[in-house]
C-alpha cells in the first residue's frame, strides 16, 4: 500500500510541474475523461429512465440483456448503428448531417466547464495539483450561458434542413421556446452571482461552503432555473418541439440510425449538464457538510477529493431522478401555456427576485452584516 501511495504521489507531483508535455498529457486525458463520462452517464440514464418508468407503471422494464438489463443501452446502440441511414431527397445534406453533431458537441462542451475543480497537495513542496477536467475559467457562468444559447442551433437546423413541414415547425418551436426560457434562466442566476460576487464556478461553490447553499437563499431562483432547464432540454412536460400527436416526431422526424441516436444522446447529456449546473449554483457543488468532522478528513487529501466528487455526483443523480420522475408524471403543456408561463410568469418573477435580492443585500450592508 505504501508503494502504491508513493507511486501516486510521484505521478501527481510530475503532473503538477508546469511544462508543455504535462499540459498536453493532461489536456488529452481530460478530453477523454469528459467524453467517457458523458457517454457512460447517457447510457446509464437510458437504462434508469426505462427502469423508473417501469417502476412507476408497475412493470419490470429491461431485464433480459445483461444483469438487471444493464446492457440494454449497448444493445440499443448496436441496433442504431445497423439501421439504414436515410436522408430525404430534397434535404440539405450538409446541415442535415451537421445538426446532430452540434447538439451532442454543445452538451459535452458544457460539461467540461461544469465539472468541479479541486486540488490535492502533492510532493515535498506541497504543490497544489488541480484535480479538474477543464481549465479554471474565471467567467465559467458566461461560457455556460453562451453554449446553451448555441445548442438550439442543432435542433433548428435539423428542422429546417429536413425539408419537412412538421420538422420545420418543431425547429421553430424550439427556437421560440429557447428565447422564452433563456431569458428567465439567465435572470434567475443574477441573484446567485450577486451573493457569490463572481462568475467563476469554483468561487460560487466556495461561497456555499459549510452548508450555506444558495437554494436556501435563492429558492425562487432555483425553481425558475429548474423549470427553465426542463424547457431547455426539451423534456416533458415541455417537449413541444417533438410532440408526436401534433408534429409526427418534430424536428427529428426525418432522422434515422445514429444521427437520430446522437439527438437521443444529446437529450440525456443535456439532462446531466443541467443537473450539474443546478448542483454547482444552488446545491453547494462538491460541498459536503460535516465531512471533515464525521470522517476526520483534511482539505487537499486524495480521500477528501474523492468524497467531494462523490458528493457532487450524488446531488446530480438526485436531480436526474427528478427529471425522469417529472416526465412520467406530468402531461405535456399546450404551446400557448408554455409561452404564457415563460413570458407572463417566470420572466416577471425572475426580475422580482433580482430586486428583492438586491434590496436585502443592501439592508444587510447597512446594518454591517455583509
Amino acid at each position: 500500500m505504501d508503494s502504491i501511495a508513493q507511486t501516486i504521489d510521484a505521478v501527481l507531483y510530475w503532473l503538477a510541474q508546469p511544462n508543455i508535455l504535462n499540459i498536453l498529457v493532461l489536456s488529452v486525458a481530460k478530453g477523454g475523461l469528459v467524453l467517457n463520462i458523458i457517454l457512460v452517464i447517457a447510457a446509464f440514464l437510458v437504462w434508469l429512465e426505462r427502469k423508473v418508468s417501469a417502476w412507476m407503471q408497475y412493470r419490470d422494464g429491461p431485464n433480459r440483456v445483461g444483469p438487471f438489463g444493464l446492457l440494454q443501452p449497448l444493445a440499443d446502440v448496436l441496433k442504431l448503428y445497423t439501421k439504414e441511414d436515410i436522408s430525404p431527397k430534397n434535404a440539405d445534406k450538409f446541415f442535415h448531417r451537421l445538426a446532430p453533431v452540434i447538439s451532442i458537441a454543445i452538451a459535452i462542451s458544457i460539461l467540461c466547464v461544469v465539472i468541479p475543480a479541486t486540488y490535492i497537495y502533492v510532493g515535498p513542496e506541497k504543490l497544489k495539483f488541480y484535480f479538474s477536467v477543464a481549465p479554471n475559467v474565471n467567467v465559467g457562468m458566461l461560457v455556460i450561458l453562451a453554449l446553451t444559447s448555441i445548442g438550439v442551433f442543432g435542433v433548428t437546423l435539423a428542422g429546417w434542413s429536413s425539408n419537412n413541414k412538421y420538422s420545420l415547425m418543431g425547429g421553430l418551436r424550439s427556437s421560440a421556446q429557447m428565447i422564452s426560457y433563456e431569458l428567465s434562466m439567465g435572470l434567475a442566476l443574477i441573484g446567485v452571482l450577486m451573493i457569490a460576487g463572481s462568475l467563476d464556478m469554483n468561487n460560487i461553490i466556495t461561497s456555499q461552503a459549510n452548508g450555506k447553499w444558495n437554494i436556501f437563499f435563492q429558492p425562487l431562483g432555483f425553481i425558475i432555473f429548474l423549470v427553465a432547464s426542463f424547457a431547455e432540454t426539451n423534456r416533458a412536460p415541455f417537449d413541444l418541439p417533438e410532440a408526436e400527436p401534433e408534429l409526427v416526431g418534430g424536428y427529428h422526424t426525418e432522422y434515422s440510425g445514429m444521427k437520430f441516436g446522437l439527438f437521443y444522446l444529446a437529450e440525456y447529456a443535456n439532462m446531466a449538464t443541467s443537473s450539474a449546473v443546478l448542483t454547482t449554483l444552488f446545491l453547494g457543488g462538491y460541498d459536503a457538510p460535516f465531512a471533515k468532522e464525521l470522517l476526520g478528513l483534511q482539505d487537499g487529501t486524495l480521500l477528501m477529493v474523492l468524497v467531494q466528487f462523490g458528493t457532487f455526483f450524488a446531488k446530480v443523480f438526485a436531480l436526474l431522478f427528478f427529471f425522469i420522475w417529472v416526465r412520467w408524471t406530468l402531461p405535456r403543456f399546450r404551446y400557448d401555456q408554455l409561452m404564457n408561463l415563460g413570458w407572463k410568469v417566470m420572466l416577471p418573477l425572475s426580475l422580482a427576485n433580482i430586486l428583492v435580492t438586491g434590496g436585502v443585500m443592501l439592508l444587510l450592508k447597512q446594518f454591517g452584516i455583509l
